[in-house]
């Protein structure tokens, strides 16, 4: 196997940092033919590849899309999916050379990288007498312009992104006229990457498309790919708006694979690392990666480690880098970081010398998670758990491809869902992906994609059920707003605007802040959604953007612009929110002795009094700044949990007990739900029967669906909650189980009033105790029952020890 000499990094009074050494079986390849075969001319460009016959996952694809099915593939990392839609495709420009194709990714990075491949298979097929024009291309906002046009005038197969699709093509779809009108096949790659808020504008922007394409006399079919999750069948029809048949055997071969939880040493300050090991901080979850990519680069592994933030990959990078060049220059000079914000040529020639094994070591944020060619890797470290199963396994695949071996290295942090996973390993192992969440229908989310539709082209009633079942009140709303006008049964657009400009697809529809760099001139850095640039873009905030720092001069809410300079900073800024809930429409209720347990539509209130200077690393306050900012009030749907008085010891409060339980939950909820820590709020607030109550809450306007996933697995949530509290081994609380200390990279958290300190960990333990039948009685039961009154939450501040 790979040599990962264990005992050469570990420091002489460590115990061992490894928490689980597994070793995954091998697994051979099975090959398959399609039911009608393949036409000739593809049959001899696959064998010009070096490619016999197809894995039987791809036959499986090809005979369904033969059967005229719309198609979702979901296998492994380096299964070879493109040809479960590049050999469809081909083949329908064989029989009908007008067909067109449009090919969807989610970054530009593997849109140009999918280009080579299809171009490259297409090469050795002469009998399409293609490649004399520009009959294939990437169509983005890097493409130039008399190349768009080409593409747009006589191009058959076109790879974008739904950002361009939505703003770039849709609305000018008159000028696509010949594109549309013979659209066979829309391709959605990585269709796992669409979920939560982007998912469900892109299901929209699909609608749309759907849509002029009908117009047009096209009736698409979809062929979509995906990493392994839950419900490929369910997510992809709910963004396709068709139903999917699901090719999930992965006939392609895997070699041997070592998978080792790595859990940097306790530390604490003034004691030996032994001492430590009873409590406090760990070690950097970077140094230690930093450690082991150079141990590996050094032994002539070539490794990936993934990280969360560019300022990571950075980090590690450089990390590795210095530790090499007291070996050799040579050996340093081999390691690089790959992230967004480097140019194009830079990520370019980093995919080369990967590929060619001119660079033996890379740290990267998830740009190359997805399938960009980067050649065969040895190894993958992990810096910290990713967030899902999936993205675990996806990012494990770019390592050992085929039958080569390969190691898996997951560095855990200081973080209760880390510590959860990395001593329980073997549960990672056997776990299944988890379920992607959309809501298409959203009224926050079409009401933006009515206006696109109707701009693009009057929108009859019938056609504007298909935006789900709100889309007749939208469009009324929009009536009363002037913007749309109804002409018998079709609804008109009714300004001079350009609607789509309007529409981010990774925000819910309002108020959206641009980012203002003012020591480039007023180079337009970024944007956030108003909420957002609330907490992290105040007056005297710092901004991080691609590994800087940026202080920020002004916040003007009028013109919706955040004026910011970049800045050397030795600190990052930390806003001290309160949250009050009001509960307006329960819909479910669950009774167990002394707690009840809910869900339904809340309204959320937030307010931002100050914001805390911390320095990086050390975390040390700098102290506090008043701020004077509106409050914001969100509208969306929460599950709580309000336990009776009585059941803690008397010396124990409940609001520490309920602080401590939702640091934990809000961790743990990403690993049973396809979701960032980022998508699900806590809070605690009191009912006004005097309770004091636990919310977990979508932190988008009407809800993703998040917190109806939570209430049908709570049980398991709960439980695992339990046993990080129970396994932390330190004794009043710690940032690995109830203290959840917001770390530097996830600075600006919206509820740092409950995730930014320490509560009683033996309160929490308590409580959870009661939750989850472990003081002897039965665990709380989710059986809806909407008869059952809930109390409201009160429209009072939150207690003191709800605060920061």
């Amino acid at each position: 196997m790979i040599a990962l000499d264990l005992d050469s990094l570990r420091r002489a009074d460590d115990d061992s940092p490894v928490a689980a050494d597994r070793g995954l079986p091998a697994r051979a390849a099975e090959h398959a033919d399609p039911a009608a075969g393949l036409p000739e001319p593809l049959a001899r460009a696959l064998a010009a590849k070096g490619i016999d016959r197809l894995y039987s996952h791809q036959a499986q694809a090809l005979d369904e899309v033969a059967r005229g099915n719309d198609v979702v593939v979901v296998t492994g990392t380096a299964s070879g999916k493109t040809l479960c839609y590049h050999l469809p495709v081909l083949g329908r420009l064989l029989e009908e050379p007008l067909a067109t194709a449009l090919c969807l990714y989610p970054t530009k990075a593997l849109t140009r990288d999918q280009l080579k491949g299809i171009e490259s298979l297409a090469a050795h097929v002469p009998e399409l007498d293609l490649l004399t024009g520009s009959w294939a291309g990437t169509y983005d906002g890097d493409t130039p312009g008399g190349l768009r046009r080409k593409l747009r005038d006589r191009g058959s197969v076109i790879l974008t992104n739904p950002d361009m699709l939505h703003q770039g093509i849709l609305p000018h779809h008159a000028r696509w006229g010949r594109f549309l009108a013979h659209l066979s096949y829309v391709v959605i790659d990585e269709v796992h990457a669409y979920r939560g808020v982007f998912g469900s504008h892109v299901a929209n922007v699909l609608r749309r498309l759907v849509r002029l394409a009908r117009h047009h006399g096209a009736e698409p079919r979809f062929i979509a790919s995906s990493a392994t999750i839950a419900n490929p069948g369910e997510h992809a029809s709910r963004l396709t708006g068709k139903e999917m048949a699901v090719v999930t055997g992965d006939g392609s071969p895997r070699g041997p694979r070592r998978f080792v939880a790595w859990n940097p040493p306790r530390i604490a300050s003034g004691k030996s690392a032994r001492e430590a090991s009873a409590g406090g901080d760990r070690r950097s979850a970077i140094t230690e990666a930093s450690r082991i990519l150079a141990d590996l680069v050094a032994n002539g592994v070539q490794t990936i480690a993934f990280t969360r933030t560019r300022l990571a990959a950075e980090l590690t990078a450089k990390g590795a880098a210095e530790r090499l060049a007291r070996r050799s220059p040579r050996l340093a000079a081999q390691v690089a970081a790959y992230r967004g914000g480097y140019l194009p040529e830079e990520r370019r020639e980093i995919e080369r010398k990967l590929a060619a094994r001119e660079l033996m070591g890379v740290a990267s944020t998830n740009a190359l998670e997805l399938g960009i060619d980067i050649g065969s890797l040895d190894a993958c470290l992990i810096l910290g758990y990713p967030g899902t199963v999936a993205s675990l396994w996806q990012q494990a695949g770019r390592a050992g491809r085929g039958d080569r071996e390969s190691l898996v290295v997951l560095v855990a942090k200081n973080s209760p869902v880390d510590q959860y996973l990395v001593n329980h390993a073997d549960w990672l192992l056997a776990r299944p992906a988890e379920r992607a969440v959309i809501d298409p229908d959203n009224p926050h989310v079409t009401v933006g994609h009515l206006r696109c539709a109707t701009h693009e082209l009057p929108l009859g009633n019938d056609e504007a059920r298909g935006f789900g079942e709100l889309s007749g009140e939208l469009l009324m709303l929009l009536e009363d707003e002037r913007e749309v006008t109804r002409v018998e049964d079709r609804w008109y657009f009714g300004n001079s605007a350009y609607p789509a400009a309007e529409v981010n697809l990774r925000n819910i529809a309002g108020p959206v802040v641009t980012i203002e760099d003012q020591t480039a001139g007023g180079r337009v850095i970024g944007t956030l959604d108003e909420l957002s640039a609330l907490t992290q873009l105040h007056d005297h905030a710092v901004y991080l953007h691609g590994g800087d720092t940026y202080f920020v001069n002004e916040l003007d809410l009028v013109q919706k612009i955040a004026r910011v300079e970049r800045r050397d900073l030795t600190y990052y800024t930390q806003a001290v929110t309160a949250s009050r809930i009001r509960i307006d429409r329960p819909e479910e209720s669950a009774d167990r002795p002394g707690v009840e347990i809910g869900y339904g539509e809340v309204t959320v209130t937030t307010s931002i009094p100050m914001f805390k200077k911390v320095r990086f690393h050390s975390r040390e306050s700098l102290g506090f700044e008043r701020l004077e900012l509106p409050e914001q009030s969100v509208e969306t749907v929460a599950v709580w949990i309000a336990p009776g008085t009585g059941l803690l010891s008397e010396d124990r409060e409940m609001g520490e007990a309920l602080i401590g339980v939702a640091n934990v939950l809000v961790e743990v909820i990403p690993v049973f739900l396809m979701c960032d820590t980022s998508d699900v709020g806590a809070a605690v607030d009191v009912t006004r029967q005097g309770a004091t109550g636990l919310f977990l809450y979508d932190r988008f306007p009407g809800g993703m669906g998040y917190s109806r996933g939570a209430l049908d697995r709570l049980d398991e949530i709960l439980d695992a909650t339990a046993k990080v509290i129970a396994e932390c081994p330190c004794e009043t609380g710690c940032p690995a189980c109830v203290g959840s200390a917001v770390p530097t990279v996830a600075a600006n958290d919206l509820d740092t009033s409950v995730r930014g300190r320490i509560p009683d960990k033996r309160a929490a333990a308590e409580l959870i105790a009661v939750l989850t039948g472990a003081d002897g009685t039965t665990g709380p039961a989710t059986t809806p029952n909407p008869a059952v009154a809930v109390p409201e939450a009160a429209s009072a501040a939150p207690p003191p020890a709800a605060r920061s």
